[in-house]
């Protein structure tokens, strides 16, 4: 019975939002993405490629809302805000002059009908991995609340509405199998041939051979994802080509810094800061780097949800690193050295350290890292807060701090120079 009260509150809330708002939707090309992996990466480059002195967009993303030229970091801990936020927002980029609206579009959104009423062009699947279990009850229910997202485009009231799929997914038939007019599949061969380096990719698409610096086969993915969707909005395949070999980075996805950029005087290692927050997707940052000696700082989940997950990510980086250091994340109202602990279960042979404070694990991953080697700080990525118990936040940013610690090393080397 509560689960029901607590559906219809959401739901009026949905509704009541899209009155009052007017359904700006209705004036605005809306693209949705959704998926576990890639959908802020996917964001921002859809955004890159779109966007042009003569036509504005707005994002709503993990990362930012951005409206225009104005653009703000997402402190709020959710990708996609309640309480008519998102109607409001739409809103706004109407009034802004926005031509598209683009949207990070989540199962724990959808489980509160955070999508309805937004009547999208184009949803983006990007991929389907475990997470959220213990929230939505089964692997099961967490894909049926990704496949309700996509059903929302059968209602759509725009003339077109696509859905693209990543063709290479182990669900892209449950998506498929959608009764959506226009459908779109995108696969990893669509690129070939393809090299990837720590530095890049190369590939090749449409008979034009592109770059992106953005490293990795599931970032090759990414870039797939968003320029097929605009080759579907009918963008030059020039313009794509051009915004793609443009675009630098996303905050906090693959983030990186040399030591050498701070000091000269230092060995040369990497530092990478990722969001990377499944088994999946950690074990694929890993990869991008694979023959380099790898140090590895990371805080499993958070805490209270997806225990599963944290022997499985404490295996992978015993497979990966040569050092590993556990350190706090977003515990909430669990017990930090208890995730910890869940994390080595999975550790095998691989020395490892138990540091609670983010920051003093940092500088220690920094002073242990030799020439050649990365340092991989996973889990938050730009998350602004290290949330405790009780809902305590502590204001937070992984390359703000790898960058502070950082100097503080160049600065006490100095001092121990003189």
């Amino acid at each position: 019975m509560l689960a029901k009260i607590r559906a219809i509150y959401h739901y009026l809330w949905a509704l009541g939002g899209a009155l009052y708002y007017r359904f700006p939707a209705h004036q605005l090309t809306v693209i949705g993405v959704t998926g576990t992996k890639g959908k802020t990466t996917t964001v921002e480059l859809l955004n890159a490629i779109l966007e042009s002195p003569k036509t504005k967009t707005a994002i709503a993303s993990t990362l930012r809302f951005k409206i225009g030229e104005k653009s703000e970091q997402n402190l709020l801990k959710m990708t996609m805000p309640g309480r008519a936020f998102l109607q409001r927002f739409l809103r706004q980029a109407v009034s802004a002059g926005c031509r598209y609206a683009i949207i990070e579009m989540t199962s724990e959104g959808a489980r509160q009908f955070r999508n309805r009423f937004i009547d999208l062009e184009v949803l983006i699947f990007t991929n389907l991995a475990p997470e959220h279990i213990e929230s939505h009850g089964s692997y099961e229910k967490y894909l049926e609340a990704k496949l309700s997202i996509a059903r929302e485009l059968t209602h759509s009231r725009k003339l077109n509405p696509t859905l693209i799929v990543n063709g290479d997914d182990r669900v892209a038939d449950r998506f498929l199998a959608l009764s959506v007019k226009n459908k779109i599949i995108y696969r990893r061969r669509d690129a070939s041939p393809y090299t990837t380096t720590e530095l890049g990719t190369n590939f090749t698409w449409r008979g034009k051979r592109i770059h992106t610096r953005l490293p990795g086969l599931f970032n090759l993915m990414n870039v797939l994802a968003a320029i097929t969707c605009v080759d579907h909005f009918g963008v030059s395949r020039t313009n794509i080509r051009r915004a793609v070999e443009g675009f630098n980075n996303v905050r906090g996805r693959m983030e990186r810094v040399e030591a050498q950029d701070i000091n000269q005087k230092w060995p040369s290692f990497s530092v990478i800061v990722d969001y990377a927050h499944t088994p999946d997707s950690l074990r694929e940052v890993y990869q991008t780097f694979p023959d380099r000696p790898k140090i590895g700082v990371l805080g499993g989940t958070g805490g209270g949800r997806d225990v599963w997950k944290r022997p499985v990510m404490g295996t992978i980086a015993s497979e990966h690193c040569r050092l590993i250091i556990l350190t706090n994340e977003d515990p909430y109202d669990e017990s930090p050295e208890a995730i910890a602990n869940d994390l080595v279960r999975g550790i095998k042979r691989t020395p490892y350290k138990i540091i609670m404070d983010r920051r003093l694990a940092i500088r220690t991953a920094l002073r242990e890292a030799r020439d050649g080697e990365v340092v991989v700080v996973t889990g938050k990525g730009t998350d602004p807060f290290i949330m405790g118990a009780r809902g305590r936040r502590q204001p937070w940013d992984d390359m703000t701090v790898v960058r502070e610690e950082l100097m503080k090393l160049q600065a006490n080397e100095a001092i121990s120079d003189a």
